[in-house]
């Protein structure tokens, strides 16, 4: 395996378990995994940090509307951005 790809097998691996841990929790191996990858790898952080903040804005938006039918507005998907760059 050539050394680019070994990096993105392990980015990938990387966020598959920042995806996880944000609604299960991780067995030691895939924890440590996904903690030694971030300790070393900006994007992966990066990632780890804009899946989080998506997550919660889209929890709270799922509490908020209860029944509703959802559909995000123009103005909300220019609101959520902004949040985004500005926690980034």
């Amino acid at each position: 395996m050539t050394a680019k790809r070994k990096i993105v097998n392990d980015c990938e691996m990387a966020t598959f378990f920042i995806e996880k841990s944000q609604f299960t929790k991780l067995t030691p191996y895939e924890y440590c995994y996904m903690t030694f990858h971030l300790a070393f790898c900006s994007m992966c952080r990066m990632f780890q940090k804009q899946s989080k903040l998506i997550t919660e804005m889209t929890k709270k938006v799922l509490h908020l509307s209860g029944k509703r039918k959802l559909k995000l507005d123009k103005n909300f998907k220019k609101q959520l951005q902004a949040k985004i760059e500005d926690r980034l």
